[in-house]
């Protein structure tokens, strides 16, 4: 936990930062300049066949996923491309949606239906996907936080804390496309 400028105690990833302390406040692209990136980085791996645009995390940076979902409510395939981090045998990013206020449909997704696909450079794994929670969660965090000086500043201007999201492999599914 975090204090806020009144001392209180916050999570981690809500409201604090330097901007929440009244200080400078993180240079953030314009919103569609950010959504338009990964429409682009999407269309990269598709045109692709995912052969360019995925890259592995290197020290102190993160990589590219492509996670494939069900949809909550339409049940049909859906795909996002994510940052990551490594975790021992997981795969950690957030549901940051850009840093717009509403929650990645992907995650609302993954709610639903945990169960998911992931394309890294190393191949395709089948996973489950779950919130990372207390002290875990600040771990987490603070591994993104190092990566991200201004991540705090970012998260503070959601509504709600930001879900870390934690893709633990169940089995190899194999190194090809789907």
């Amino acid at each position: 936990m975090t204090k806020d400028r009144e001392g209180r105690a916050a999570p981690v990833g809500v409201r604090s930062g330097p901007a929440a302390a009244g200080g400078r406040r993180a240079r953030l692209q314009p919103r569609w300049f950010i959504v338009a990136f990964w429409h682009g980085h999407r269309a990269v791996l598709r045109a692709t066949g995912g052969r360019f645009g995925l890259w592995r995390p290197k020290p102190g940076g993160w990589g590219t996923l492509w996670l494939t979902t069900r949809g909550r409510r339409s049940g049909k395939v859906r795909k996002v491309v994510l940052g990551y981090v490594d975790d021992g045998d997981n795969l950690v990013t957030m549901a940051m949606n850009g840093w717009g206020p509403a929650e990645p449909a992907w995650w609302l997704n993954l709610q639903a239906h945990p169960d998911a696909v992931v394309r890294t450079r190393d191949g395709t794994l089948q996973v489950r996907a779950r919130r990372a929670q207390g002290a875990e969660r600040e771990r987490l965090w603070a591994t993104w936080a190092s990566i991200d000086k201004d991540l705090d500043d970012y998260a503070s201007r959601r509504p709600r804390e930001t879900a870390v999201v934690v893709l633990e492999p169940h089995e190899r599914a194999g190194s090809g496309a789907e």
